[in-house]
């Protein structure tokens, strides 16, 4: 065999083994997707259940939305089923097969899609979503922040207020630290396991929870600053 014929074969090979495990990805998707998934915004102020079927209907699969949707999230009005596109889309499509909105996995189990000049929605499954729901709940109230020595250095409240863009209202203690001070968070919310605290100039500061129940500001430093619920 040449070495044009061998180089030929191993193209075709390769091809061939990329649309086994696209047809296997596609495949393994429309298998997980049938159950109950909740769609929201990226912070769940405005949700909506949709329970997934592996019934065939039309160009897709027949779904089924709440009641509640419509008014919710006002572009589910045009949902009448999904779909696999490609190697990972979810599509939530209209009549006519075209697009409401697409999603890709970006977590397991959990899927974004954008809606051009409206912004990014999430899908998951309506079990997490409500586990992430009462995990929100919980982080509702006093704060403090102190260093990784144990010194106190602030204290702050989060709240349940709605402040636009998905985000919750934060209250800062008087006599903080300087350099807390200045940032002076005005906003917070829960995001894929973090919380984030915003200041009206833009800024962000990330905590993720440790071993010790704590939370942690990343990237870690020498001087960690750290939130403690009171």
């Amino acid at each position: 065999m040449t070495a044009l014929r061998v180089l030929a074969f191993a193209i075709a090979a390769c091809a061939a083994a990329m649309g086994s495990a696209r047809a296997q990805d596609a495949t393994s998707l429309k298998k997980q997707m049938p159950g109950q998934w909740e769609l929201s915004t990226t912070e769940r102020s405005k949700t909506c259940v949709v329970t997934m079927k592996g019934d065939a209907a039309g160009q897709g699969f027949k779904l089924e939305l709440e009641p509640a949707c419509k008014t919710a999230l006002p572009f589910t009005k045009d949902i009448v089923a999904w779909s696999v596109r490609g190697l990972d889309i979810v599509r939530l499509q209209d009549a006519s097969g075209e697009a409401v909105i697409d999603f890709t996995e970006v977590e397991a189990g959990i899927f974004e899609g954008l809606r051009q000049g409206e912004g990014v929605y999430i899908l998951q499954d309506l079990a997490a979503a409500r586990s992430m729901a009462k995990s929100m709940d919980q982080m509702i109230g006093d704060w403090s922040m102190v260093r990784g020595n144990g010194q106190p250095v602030c204290g702050l409240t989060l709240t349940n207020t709605e402040a636009g863009s998905d985000n919750f209202q934060v209250f800062v203690k008087p006599k903080c630290d300087p350099a807390i001070a200045q940032f002076n968070p005005t906003q917070w919310r829960l995001e894929r396991g973090q919380i984030i605290l915003l200041s009206k100039s833009g800024d962000v500061w990330q905590f993720e929870a440790d071993d010790n129940a704590q939370w942690r500001r990343v990237p870690d430093t020498a001087d960690p600053l750290i939130m403690l619920r009171q």
